[in-house]
């Protein structure tokens, strides 16, 4: 897995949140070894679908297709969640991911 970082212009504004998402968040938090990158990846775009992050789900919904899992996987975790979490919020994140798998094959 290629090493995440914040987006490293808003440095400028707010340098110790990316400097804590950098060195925490990417550099400690998700390097841990009690979960893959992959299970990850499906940990932390359930719940950013879940919680209607719209925002922030695109870059890890890529991260996701990076670290394994696979657009059909995608699918099926977020069909599973809209239950829990909400149809809006699902049909939301389904809007994201069919988004990053068409830039992918078009690429």
């Amino acid at each position: 897995m290629a090493k995440q970082s914040a987006p490293q212009e808003l440095a400028e504004i707010a340098p110790k949140p990316v400097d804590v998402t950098d060195n925490v968040l990417f550099g400690d938090i998700w390097e841990r070894p009690g979960l893959s990158p992959r299970d990850r990846s499906l940990v932390t775009v359930s719940v950013l679908a879940a919680l209607y992050r719209g925002e922030q789900l695109p870059y890890h919904l890529g991260k996701a297709l990076e670290n394994g899992l696979s657009v059909e996987e995608l699918s099926e975790a977020i069909t599973h969640l809209a239950f829990y979490a909400g149809w809006p919020n699902a049909m939301t994140a389904i809007n994201h991911l069919k988004q990053i798998a068409d830039q992918q094959a078009a690429a």
